[in-house]
């Protein structure tokens, strides 16, 4: 387990990184070169959906602790990260900003602490949106809150509320969601460290709508450098994801997804390959 009870995202991260990572019924492409003399990383990434194609190309620069994205994509946009971490122990700010969206600046500070994890968000506006999340406790049992205000309206556009339970090889979390009208709970249990093997499971439930999600899944790993995951919902889709370490960080992976109440539609299929030289 980290040390302290991390950030409000963290509250379920595992459940929902073992049930929805890697999953995709697209085609991607990613290479990714480093100088590690300069900082330098460049990534070029391409994906197909359908018949249409995206790309973008990310420049990344590392120096001391300051980290500078700059990412370009096929519809002209510029995305520009800015990260500064340690300015004091625990503490990091980040910039970011959208070209040639204007209102899309945003200034985001996040404090760890043993015993308490606190970020805060504001859109570089003039009536901008503070987003506030806070988590107290500690790597066994933590309760936070993540809320908006709207400065503009003087409304909470969302107010958020979770509780998490870890031990070394377990997971449970509880969140309320959407003003309270959405309730989830996830659960993630680390079966065996030496094959990797975990199961999880997510259910949602929506007071207004009456409507109920549940997810769960599971992930080995067949080999040193192949794992093997699946998941299944009540919605009736099946999916399942190989990932083959060919080299050293480099990745292929092949997916697929089947709706067991629509047998007669044909299976989806996604691959991906990510290369590190």
């Amino acid at each position: 387990m980290s040390k302290g009870p991390g950030l409000y995202s963290d509250i379920g991260k595992k459940a929902r990184e073992l049930l929805y990572e890697d999953y995709q019924t697209d085609h991607k492409f990613s290479v990714t070169t480093h100088s590690p003399a300069t900082g330098v990383a460049i990534t070029s990434s391409g994906l197909k959906k359908g018949d249409l194609l995206l790309a973008d190309v990310v420049t990344q620069l590392k120096k001391n602790n300051l980290t500078a994205d700059v990412k370009v994509d096929t519809e002209s946009n510029l995305f520009t990260t800015v990260t500064i971490n340690d300015l004091s122990p625990g503490l990091k700010t980040i910039l970011s900003f959208k070209v040639p969206d204007q209102r899309s600046g945003r200034a985001e500070v996040q404090y760890l602490h043993d015993y308490a994890g606190i970020c805060s968000t504001v859109g570089l506006t003039v009536n901008p949106v503070i987003n506030f999340s806070a988590v107290v406790g500690s790597p066994s049992l933590a309760f936070g809150t993540d809320l908006s205000f709207d400065t503009k309206t003087g409304d909470f556009p969302s107010c958020n509320f979770g509780i998490s339970y870890s031990t070394t090889d377990l997971i449970a979390s509880l969140t309320l969601n959407d003003m309270g009208d959405t309730i989830t709970a996830s659960y993630y249990h680390l079966m065996d460290l030496v094959t990797n093997t975990a199961i999880g499971s997510e259910i949602t439930r929506s007071f207004s709508s009456s409507a109920s999600t549940l997810t769960v899944g599971a992930q080995t790993s067949l080999d040193p450098l192949t794992v093997l995951k699946t998941r299944v919902s009540n919605t009736g889709k099946v999916s399942a994801v190989l990932q083959h370490e060919w080299r050293p960080r480099s990745f292929f992976s092949v997916s697929g997804e089947i709706d067991a109440r629509a047998i007669n539609q044909s299976a989806k299929v996604g691959l991906a390959l990510a290369l590190k030289p």
